[in-house]
């Protein structure tokens, strides 16, 4: 039986990650500090006996025991609100915590893939955005402390892949959205749809007219799965390109929920993306891959998922600091 390591197991997309290599048959180790994800969950998972999990801090030596054929690194807080709160940490995991996991890799002769973001590219100044833009990024900004870990994780993986022959993948991600997100993890999804069910009016940051494009969980595993079985080493953006602006976002979200919430607007924060869309020729021609689960589909399956939270949970939900 093939064995992987997921970081960030317990996390929005590393649970889908074990979720999709249980299911093609896969020992799975999953591997998670839950400083920021969610023991919930993985635990329908703790039953079998082809998933094991280990509470630990990636940027700590990391050692498994046996063979191990991938490792996927999913470890970071990826959230504004969490990136915010806990700057150093992130800087961490991207850093030390990456360093640690190639190290692995190279003992174990494994290949590996380490999700990147859309961050890289900063508040772009082309679009939409290909694998070739090399990005516009406030190093020193408030979100500098993930957009440069995750662009620093990208240098020392293309380093190892170079230097010692290391078999890597790069997954650039963009706004990925669907069930287990948070609900007051500061973004847009969970946090327009926790205040439409809260009954709260909508928060727009900016005017409004700032684009996002937003990738269904589904889809998003398909992509890193085929990027991880492909032989293709430099970074793929994985996203859906279908552009939205969130002033448009806010409003079908408000008729998806059926309520009459009017949409207030504050200030921007302070380096935040104005476009995001990806282009995804590469995917396309490379991996075969292009998302077939479009928003009013995926948007129901999400909402339906967070209809599901108890009145209480949707209360300790509330967050103002939506971004």
């Amino acid at each position: 039986m093939r064995k992987v390591l997921i970081t960030g197991a317990a996390g929005f997309l590393g649970s889908h990650l074990c979720d999709r290599f249980i299911k093609e048959g896969f020992h799975v180790i999953g591997m998670d500090n839950l400083i920021t994800g969610d023991i919930k969950n993985i635990e329908h998972l703790f039953k079998l006996k082809q998933f094991e999990f280990y509470n630990h801090d990636v940027t700590k030596f990391v050692h498994v025991p046996g063979k191990l054929d991938y490792i996927l690194h999913f470890a970071s807080p990826a959230s504004p609100i969490d990136y915010l709160k806990i700057p150093i940490q992130t800087l961490k995991v991207g850093s030390l915590g990456t360093h640690n996991l190639l190290g692995l890799a190279k003992e174990k002769g494994s290949r590996i893939l380490i999700a990147s973001t859309s961050e890289v590219y900063g508040d772009p100044l082309v679009h939409p955005q290909s694998e070739e833009y090399y990005g516009n990024v406030n190093t020193i900004g408030p979100r500098g402390v993930y957009d440069e870990a995750k662009r620093f994780q990208e240098s020392i993986t293309m380093a190892y892949h170079t230097y010692h022959g290391l078999d890597t993948r790069i997954a650039r991600i963009f706004n990925t959205y669907g069930p287990r997100m948070r609900l007051n993890d500061g973004r847009v999804v969970p946090a327009f749809i926790g205040q439409a069910l809260r009954g709260e009016n909508l928060t727009i940051f900016g005017n409004g007219l700032q684009t996002r494009s937003f990738c269904y969980i589904d889809d998003q595993v398909e992509g890193i799965y085929k990027l991880l079985f492909s032989d293709y080493v430099y970074p793929v953006n994985i996203g859906n390109p279908d552009e939205i602006t969130i002033k448009e976002f806010a409003e079908e979200v408000v008729r998806l929920t059926g309520t009459d919430q009017k949409v207030i607007y504050k200030p921007l924060p302070t380096d935040d993306p104005l476009q995001r869309q990806p282009d995804i020729s590469k995917a396309k021609e490379i991996l075969g891959w292009e998302p077939k689960i479009g928003r009013s589909e995926g948007m129901k399956l999400t909402l339906d998922y967070f209809k599901a939270f108890s009145k209480e949970e949707l209360r300790k939900s509330e967050h103002r600091d939506f971004v």
